[in-house]
């Protein structure tokens, strides 16, 4: 096994189990130092107690990822122990599904909360020292359920499509500081998936076929703005694409022609996945001028 990770720093969210767990021990079997965050503290000691025991370097930390004082705490307590972090693995999260109908506004908020400002918590907290270090790998856990929806999970959809948005948004804003910024979309049986898989399903998604995912994403020639779909071993790109369209302009019909035209509009043969947001407007500048559109994407 080669060790390319090490020297690096990683902290993984919601490790003391499941496929945080398996996420920490695959890093630290290439060489990375692991802080273990979970909300349960013989949960993260055992999982850093794991690490040491073969041979990998490893501290635990309990905590909340939504408790903002706590996680600034972990991060100071990092860099006083190690000196430097170079990957965050936003990996914590929960799950209360119902239909939308059966859902209360709480169980909303509260996934919300974990999933996405629970990350954006953390992100913020290394921000300032990957900037600084000019190097940082920070990984998102989207999921199926966000990018294409799922019954009964609103909250989780939602909450997993955002990350996908500030994903794209840190990985532009972190480009000139080296800090490379992904998202893994996994499938595997843990404690959140249990009631949700079958019997010979579960023995097939087991969390450890998902971590190798991760090599890719983290190591130093990692790409950016990346959604990575794993599972079963098994791994497969996702996209946030842009059709050609048609250009109708402020014609009195307009809504008419949208609706007649939409097998144009939703055309998938000329696509591209833009390069930033405002690629989209660019275009529809272009268009309505009649100007060459700018180049900002990939077919």
């Amino acid at each position: 096994m080669s060790l390319k990770l090490a020297g690096r720093v990683a902290i993984v969210t919601g490790a003391g189990g499941g496929l945080g767990r398996a996420h920490a021990l695959f890093l630290a079997r290439h060489g990375a130092k692991i802080v273990v965050n979970d909300l349960s503290q013989p949960a993260a000691d055992a999982v850093a107690a794991e690490i040491r025991a073969a041979g990998g370097e490893a501290m635990a930390m309990a905590l909340s990822v939504t408790d903002e004082p706590a996680v600034a705490a972990m991060i100071a307590e990092t860099l006083h122990h190690w000196g430097r972090i170079d990957i965050l693995i936003n990996n914590a999260g929960i799950l209360r599904d119902k239909s939308f109908a059966k859902m209360s506004i709480e169980d909303f908020r509260l996934v919300v909360e974990v999933h996405l400002i629970g990350a954006a918590i953390c992100s913020k907290a290394v921000w300032d020292t990957m900037r600084a270090q000019n190097y940082g790998r920070i990984v998102m856990t989207t999921s199926s359920s966000g990018l294409y929806g799922n019954f009964g999970q609103a909250n989780y959809g939602a909450a997993k499509m955002a990350l996908v948005g500030l994903m794209q948004t840190l990985a532009i804003e972190g480009e000139k500081y080296g800090i490379k910024v992904n998202s893994l979309a996994p499938t595997a049986a843990t404690g959140m998936t249990e009631g949700v898989l079958t019997g010979d399903s579960l023995k097939l998604l087991a969390p450890e076929l998902v971590s190798p995912g991760l090599l890719a994403l983290v190591s130093d020639e990692a790409p950016t703005r990346a959604i990575l779909c794993a599972g079963a071993g098994h791994f497969a790109a996702a996209h946030v694409t842009l059709t050609d369209g048609i250009q109708v302009g402020d014609a009195e019909d307009a809504g008419e022609q949208v609706a007649a035209q939409w097998a144009s509009v939703t055309d998938r043969s000329g696509e591209i996945v833009p390069a930033y947001g405002f690629t989209q407007s660019e275009r529809e500048v272009a268009a309505a001028t009649g100007s060459a559109p700018v180049p900002a994407g990939v077919r």
